[in-house]
């Protein structure tokens, strides 16, 4: 007998589908409104009517559109409601263009705009009013579409941190009236860092879900990736941006590789190299060309150094045969450019590959105490790794279950009590 579907079902897939279209959503309405905060409560407001109306009418034909479009009809709403406001103070006497600074003028176009508002609002989100944190947090629950909780342990930090974050954020924009704009010149190059790395964040997530039921969320990795494209496009002589696009083409590229029929993660080792789509490797080689051409001195920066790193994955042919070397040398260099925990855990896979197990346990257990780390499920996964290559089994099992103890990911902890099992 068929189990009859969950009461909860229905609400289940409107806010699925909710998550998955939320940030263009936002984007789209933030366009009309010009406030990130209005906006974000606009498309709430369309996910409540879908919950009433959809179980009671079904679910149409095209959910996104439909929200969408509700969105938007409550956005004109309002701003009709505000231009009426705006004819009575009129009326009284005021004057529309200081009452009103927000008016509908017309400005000619500009050879560099981009006429994507996903692109507005990461650039809005990135505004130097916020603090870098804000403007990181901001923009992963808006344009990814992520919770506070997922953020957090995304970036390390307690939730109410970054709860705090999202609201005074907000808030900000608001208070400084911010314009939903991709600012031109110097304005643009000094958000850029910030862009680039929540653009960044959004691909990890996509590529490495922090929590959930599957290890991939395809639509974040498909946005990051085309807002990287956009920028390459758009800034064709900062090496950086070529760096990042080059990066996640590569990291793409895997994707069809991560899982096996049921959906459990491959690890890279065992993943059928056949499967790395060449098309997107060749468009990150080019992308690392071109960061290489354009770069004026100064040394690599991050996103290029990542890019190399992920590039010498793809020349090889097998996971034996990958340079580790090389890769040890450029997370090296990477710590040296950009400290941090996560790259020097990352250093020790590497200098474990190329000069054995017992050199990358000593980097790693430089880092156990290391309080950024003390929650994070990779590095007693890296432990029992380098354990079980030297034997030490027994260990290995513990630190295995602890990494399925620490994840928030179904997959990824069925992978690590699996693990946990094999040194049982």
């Amino acid at each position: 007998m068929t189990p009859e579907p969950s009461a909860d079902a229905p609400a289940h897939a409107i806010e699925t589908v909710f998550r998955i279209e939320s940030p263009r959503i936002i984007a789209g309405v933030a366009r009309i409104v010009r406030d990130v905060g209005i906006a974000e409560e606009l498309a709430q407001d369309a996910l409540v009517a879908a919950l009433e109306q959809w179980p009671r009418e079904g679910v149409p034909g095209n959910p996104g559109a439909w929200l969408m479009a509700t969105a938007k009809h409550r956005a004109i709403d309002l701003v009709r409601r505000r231009e009426r406001y705006a004819r009575k103070l009129v009326e009284m006497g005021r004057d529309l263009e200081t009452s009103a600074p927000h008016g509908h003028i017309d400005e000619p176009a500009d050879p560099d705009d981009i006429d994507d508002d996903l692109l507005r609002l990461v650039f809005t989100a990135c505004h130097p009013v916020l603090s870098a944190e804000a403007r990181i947090a901001l923009t992963l629950r808006l344009l990814g579409g992520l919770t506070t909780v997922e953020i957090a342990r995304a970036y390390l930090v307690p939730e109410a941190t970054v709860a705090q974050r999202i609201v005074r954020a907000k808030r900000t924009l608001a208070a400084k009236a911010v314009a939903f704009e991709v600012p031109y010149g110097p304005e643009r190059e000094a958000r850029l860092g910030s862009v680039l790395e929540v653009i960044y964040l959004i691909f990890n997530e996509g590529y490495a879900a922090t929590a959930g039921d599957d290890l991939l969320r395809p639509a974040l990795c498909e946005d990051a990736l085309r807002l990287a494209r956009v920028l390459a496009e758009l800034m064709p002589k900062e090496p950086e941006v070529h760096g990042l696009a080059a990066l996640l083409e590569i990291q793409a590229s895997r994707s069809a590789a991560r899982t096996g029929p049921s959906g459990e993660p491959v690890l890279l080792k065992d993943q059928q190299r056949s499967r790395w789509n060449r098309l997107l490797i060749r468009r990150g080689f080019a992308a690392l060309a071109r960061a290489e051409a354009v770069s004026t001195g100064g040394g690599p920066g991050p996103y290029v150094l990542q890019a190399a790193i992920a590039a010498c994955h793809a020349h090889a042919y097998s996971y034996e045969e990958t340079d580790w070397a090389r890769i040890a040398t450029l997370y090296g260099l990477l710590a040296a450019r950009t400290p941090s925990p996560v790259v020097e855990l990352n250093r020790a896979v590497a200098v474990s590959m190329a000069e054995g197990p017992e050199a990358g346990l000593a980097i790693v257990d430089a880092l156990v105490d290391e309080p950024a780390l003390r929650g994070y499920y990779l590095l007693p996964s890296v432990r029992g790794d380098l354990l079980v290559r030297l034997g030490r089994v027994g260990e290995a099992r513990g630190e295995f279950e602890r990494a399925a103890s620490l994840t928030r990911n179904e997959r990824e902890r069925g992978l690590l009590l699996g693990r946990a099992e094999e040194c049982g």
